[in-house]
């Protein structure tokens, strides 16, 4: 059987699959990362929404099932400062929807943040020493960077455009991410917030490629065998996967998410910044069609979350989506169901046929909604 050909990145970070599952978080479990490690691929954990302790026990409970190579996910945002007026105008434009469900649109609200990479998370990489650490949103300060590397860690960061790849090769990246605009979650951008110039991984793989000298991770629009064939093709040296492992029973998320995954279509979905305030590619819901996609009065990131929490909670109590982040790429439909491992071995088994030129098999297999364990 053909091998992969690119071995940079396997060498890289020490992996036996060119596969990273993608840091998704809120949907990422600890179950989730295993799988695809013990398969061979890169298990991601999402470290953003944890605090310190959070975080130390999920490397305990991931390091305590296998020491295959791991990568710990952090934001590299800079807090934004307190702004009441923003928060006011925010509140008052949810207030429709707290009084339709019957919640006090002046209750106190509070709900789980994203935490930008800091000393604090720093000493655990150092304690814990992971194989790979990347971020979101460019990179942290170069004193962290460094102190990362001296940790013995890999860095790497999402590049949505090939301006970003540059200055993250030039800034200390030891690979790159070339996040393509059919990817699902949080765009990656940095450099730009103009969402309508974000390219898509069929044009952005290649030019990243030609334009930085470390291996490049192709992530956007890849759910199947196909998809990961054509990303080496395109010169990427493996391929980050978010969407499809959502369908695998180790994900967790709600089940409205799930069944919307579960129905989505190539036009499904579009990027908004109405749950966040940064922009994200999820699925169409109610709050899309009404507030966005992409609007101005959304507080900046990541404080919009909070005051969406008590109405996104009471909607799903009734199997309402209306106010959830339904994220999810272009090529939800393409997804394969199966468990974290065998999509992992899946994938790259899939993407070497049609490399090789066989027909590419069938991997999708049930309708069992993503998300499900039974």
């Amino acid at each position: 059987m053909t091998s992969w050909r690119d071995r940079r990145i396997l060498d890289l970070f020490g992996i036996d699959l060119p596969i990273i599952q993608a840091p998704m978080a809120g949907a990422t479990s600890v179950e989730m990362v295993v799988a695809t490690a013990l398969a061979g691929g890169l298990g991601s954990l999402p470290s953003a929404q944890l605090n310190v302790d959070e975080l130390k026990t999920a490397i305990r409970s991931i390091r305590a099932s296998t020491r295959a190579p791991l990568n710990l996910n952090f934001f590299a945002h800079h807090a934004p400062p307190v702004d009441a007026v923003a928060q006011m105008r925010w509140r008052a434009l949810l207030a429709p929807y707290y009084v339709e469900l019957d919640l006090d649109p002046a209750a106190p609200v509070s709900g789980a943040g994203r935490a930008p990479f800091d000393a604090a998370f720093c000493e655990v990489v150092e304690e814990y020493r992971p194989e790979v650490v990347s971020f979101h949103f460019g990179l942290p300060d170069k004193a962290l960077v460094d102190r990362v590397k001296a940790a013995g860690a890999k860095v790497v960061s999402s590049a949505t455009t090939v301006a970003e790849a540059v200055w993250l090769e030039t800034n200390g990246a030891d690979a790159v991410i070339a996040m393509g605009a059919e990817a699902g979650g949080h765009r990656g951008n940095f450099l730009t917030q103009d969402m309508s110039t974000q390219v898509g991984t069929m044009a952005l793989v290649p030019q990243v490629v030609d334009a930085v000298s470390v291996p490049v991770i192709a992530a956007g629009g890849i759910s199947d065998g196909r998809g990961a064939a054509a990303a080496l093709m395109l010169g990427a040296s493996a391929v980050q996967i978010g969407t499809a492992y959502l369908f695998c029973p180790e994900a967790k998320i709600p089940a409205v998410h799930a069944q919307a995954l579960a129905n989505a279509a190539d036009d499904s979905t579009a990027i908004t910044n109405v749950f966040t305030g940064r922009p994200a590619r999820g699925i169409v819901n109610r709050l899309v069609q009404e507030l966005g996609p992409i609007s101005k009065k959304v507080p900046p990131f990541p404080t919009a979350g909070a005051a969406l929490s008590p109405i996104r909670a009471k909607a799903e109590m009734s199997s309402r989506n209306d106010f959830t982040n339904l994220w999810s790429g272009q090529a939800a439909k393409l997804a394969p169901r199966m468990s974290a491992f065998d999509l992992t071995r899946s994938l790259y088994e899939a993407a070497l046929m049609v490399i090789e030129g066989r027909s590419c098999p069938d991997i999708g297999g049930t309708d069992r909604p993503p998300g499900s364990r039974s």
